[in-house]
């Protein structure tokens, strides 16, 4: 009955619609908690609307280490019920709800001790497997000696590593799958627009019954009426709690995670690799064939907006992973830096942020107004179920209990069919195996899309760059189905050239604008103001860096 499908035409009717009709449900915030928000309230057959002022996932959501998982380091916490929580959420994301894009990784926990160290590890671990509860998506953690770590790690330094224990986690493309949850919450009815921002509440006595936005691509105002407003706003909640002058239960504190790109030749092994630092925990992710190092935990008070890496982040990353690898890592090696912000939700400023914990906090700060911060990326869809929870008593009304649980994203259907069908697919697209396999694990069954859009011009099959995996349909496909409306959106997060190319894929900015104009219908003007906007971005990202990476530029 609905279409998954974000483009330009749906989005001009999303906007019209907003103006005219009126919402059970209103969320603020097109980040992972948002849409799943919206996916939640939409299949309890609510009638919902999304609005985000920058793209889906442009925030946090875009920035995380990409990975589904229980959160090791908070069974150190004691926090079992979250990893718990989180350990059944990575479960379903693998076996049913997206399992073509949360994909199970193997983590080396690299012991420098013979004998205490590996029972209190192993004890952890043993402990980590037992909370998943009897669902076995993924393989036991098992105990390794010096001599197989060797074999399968040879860049972790034999003179320190006396053996490994490796474990099992998740990980995912995270700006892809909250992309993905935007898409299934428009398949079952939400209407989604991006670029729209919220300016203002529209109040009954003291209810809240809507928001006044502004759409900034026209510039046009518009009054959204809805029974219940729920705003997930992640790192803005404090500066939109005061923009529409409530006073919430709690503030977010930001803390900022960095992380650096390097090629897969720069570690030579078989699994990604986890490893205790004085703050926090680093890890080593296999991504593609790169490896995605961070992260930091450093309280952040700069732009929201543009959190960026700085020479000191990155010095750090190098000299804790340094301290186990051999050969060691080197700044000229770096390919990419991205930086994100955690938002942590605390009840006084002075709060140091390693501390907090990432459990969520629902609020209502006032009658028809509901919000929530904090937790992890890997709990997104408990969250939205809690949010909508306490939004929906809101509408004093009868509804529709959660069923997320049982609901598997856009592209999940079929998936493991046309895995076992990609020979067939290659032959009769005339892909290369290779290409088929990388959309499968992007798209999955929404392939078919992909593929009528080369069968529609075929030079779309060509790669965009020679030495990455993205096609030129996939940027043609960003524009016309996944709601991108800039050369950053594309660049940044439908794919991941900001930090898998060399020079946050600068080069490629021109070709990205010119596959994405006919689409968007842009000027000669409009398409060059796109392109000059994503170089911008990145030189401001490279002074941040302070002259460290320009060997790369």
């Amino acid at each position: 009955m609905f279409l998954s499908q974000l483009g330009p035409d749906q989005r001009d009717s999303a906007i019209s619609q907003l103006g005219t009709e009126q919402f059970d449900i209103l969320v603020i915030g097109g980040g992972v908690n948002g849409v799943g928000a919206a996916l939640d309230a939409a299949s309890r057959g609510l009638k919902v609307a999304l609005i985000e002022a920058q793209d889906i996932a442009a925030g946090t959501s875009s920035r995380s280490s990409k990975l589904i998982h229980g959160g090791l380091r908070y069974l150190e916490q004691y926090d079992f019920k979250l990893v718990r929580e989180a350990l059944h959420e990575r479960e379903l994301m693998v076996s049913t709800l997206c399992p073509h894009l949360v994909k199970p990784v193997g983590f080396l926990f690299p012991l420098t001790e013979k004998f205490k160290e590996r029972t209190y590890v192993g004890a952890g671990l043993a402990l980590y497997d037992a909370l998943r509860g009897f669902q076995r998506a993924l393989p036991w953690h098992k105990h390794l000696s010096q001599k197989q770590i060797n074999e399968i790690a040879p860049s972790l330094r034999h003179d320190i590593v006396t053996g490994a224990i490796k474990y099992f986690d998740a990980q995912v493309d995270d700006a892809r799958h909250t992309m993905a949850v935007a898409r299934t919450a428009a398949r079952h009815g939400a209407l989604i627009a991006t670029q729209v921002s919220a300016e203002s509440l529209i109040r009954e006595g003291r209810r809240v019954v809507g928001v006044n936005a502004l759409d900034l691509a026209s510039g046009k105002k518009i009054a959204i009426k809805a029974g219940a407003t729920i705003m997930c706003a992640g790192v803005w909640s404090d500066q939109l709690h005061e923009r529409f002058e409530l006073t919430p239960g709690y503030h977010v504190t930001m803390s900022k995670g960095a992380h650096i790109v390097v090629p897969g030749s720069a570690i030579q092994s078989d699994a990604g690799i986890i490893l205790k630092t004085p703050v926090s925990v680093l890890f080593i992710i296999p991504w593609g064939d790169k490896w995605i190092v961070g992260t930091t935990d450093t309280p952040y008070e700069g732009d929201r907006a543009e959190p960026f890496a700085t020479r000191e982040d990155v010095q750090y990353i190098l000299d804790q992973a340094n301290r186990v690898l051999e050969p060691k890592l080197k700044a000229e090696e770096i390919i990419g830096v991205y930086a994100g912000l955690r938002p942590l939700v605390a009840n006084n400023k002075s709060a140091t942020t390693t501390k907090l914990s990432r459990e969520h906090t629902v609020d209502r700060p006032a009658a028809g107004f509901v919000s929530i911060a904090g937790g992890k990326y890997t709990t997104y869809r408990v969250m939205g179920k809690d949010v909508v929870d306490r939004a929906v008593i809101e509408l004093r009304k009868l509804t529709q209990n959660s069923v997320t649980e049982k609901l598997p994203l856009v592209g999940a259907d079929g998936y493991f069919a046309l895995e076992q069908q990609k020979e067939r697919i290659a032959q009769e697209s005339g892909l290369d195996l290779e290409t088929v396999t990388h959309l499968l694990n992007r798209h999955g069954s929404l392939i078919s899309e992909i593929l009528e859009i080369i069968e529609e011009q075929p030079k779309l099959a060509a790669k965009l760059d020679a030495d990455l995996p993205y096609i030129k349909a996939e940027i043609v496909y960003a524009a016309s189905y996944e709601g991108a409306r800039s050369v950053d959106d594309v660049i940044s997060r439908r794919t991941r050239l900001s930090f898998e190319a060399v020079n946050h894929g600068v080069h490629l900015a021109d070709e990205v604008a010119a596959l994405m104009s006919p689409v968007l219908g842009w000027s000669a003007k409009e398409r060059k103001a796109s392109i000059a906007q994503y170089i911008e971005l990145v030189e401001r990202e490279i002074v941040a860096l302070d002259a460290l990476l320009e060997v790369n530029s």
